[in-house]
C-alpha cells in the first residue's frame, strides 16, 4: 500500500457552481435522458457522502474528551460540506456568526436577517474614513465566508457605523472670569 496523499484544497463554492454549471449544459444540450442521469448521479453521490458525513459526526461526538468537533467546524469545506447536506450541528445564527469570525478584520455585526429572502444586513463597527469603498470589501468577505458556513444567507448589504459624537473639550475657565 502507498503512502496516503494530503487531499487537494477545494473552493466549495466554486465546485458548487461547477456542479451547477455541467448540470445546466447538459440539460441545454436536448438530451434529457443525459440530464436525468446526471442529476440522479449527482443525487446518489450526495445521499453516499452525507451517509458518510453523518456517520463521522456520530463517531466524532462519542469520542470521548474535549471538543473533537472544533476543528471541523471551523474548516471551510468540513463546514460546507455538512451544511449541504443538512448535518451540521450548529444553527444559523451561529454558522452566521463563525463565518463573520473568520473576517473579524473587517469588525462587521448582525443587524438582521430576513428568513424569507436571505438578506443579511450587517453592520461595520468602525468605519472606514477614507470612502474608499472599504464596505465593499467588508461586504465581499462576508459573502465568500458565508457561502461555506451560511449558504442560506443570499445577499449582504454592510452599513457604515454612523459617526460617534462630537467630544468637547473643557478646559479650566480662564483668569477671572469666576
Amino acid at each position: 500500500m502507498s503512502a496516503p496523499t494530503a487531499a487537494r484544497p477545494v473552493d466549495a463554492e466554486q465546485a458548487g457552481r461547477r456542479v451547477e454549471e455541467v448540470l445546466d449544459r447538459l440539460a441545454a444540450s436536448g438530451d434529457p435522458a443525459a440530464a436525468e442521469a446526471a442529476e440522479e448521479l449527482v443525487r446518489s453521490l450526495m445521499d453516499f457522502y452525507g451517509s458518510g458525513l453523518a456517520r463521522v459526526l456520530q463517531l466524532l461526538s462519542a469520542a470521548p474528551g474535549g471538543d473533537p468537533l472544533a476543528g471541523l467546524l471551523g474548516d471551510e469545506l468540513v463546514a460546507s460540506l455538512l451544511v449541504l447536506h443538512g448535518l451540521h450541528p450548529e444553527d444559523r445564527d451561529t454558522r452566521i456568526a463563525r463565518a463573520l469570525d473568520s473576517v473579524r478584520e473587517h469588525a462587521l455585526d448582525v443587524v438582521d436577517f430576513d428568513e424569507e429572502s436571505g438578506a443579511l444586513t450587517l453592520r461595520a463597527r468602525e468605519a472606514g474614513g477614507c470612502g474608499c469603498g472599504s464596505g465593499d470589501s467588508a461586504r465581499e468577505a462576508a459573502r465568500a465566508a458565508l457561502a461555506c458556513f451560511a449558504p442560506e444567507v443570499g445577499s449582504v448589504d454592510v452599513q457604515t457605523a454612523p459617526p460617534g459624537p462630537t467630544l468637547l473639550q473643557i478646559g479650566t475657565a480662564p483668569t477671572g472670569a469666576r
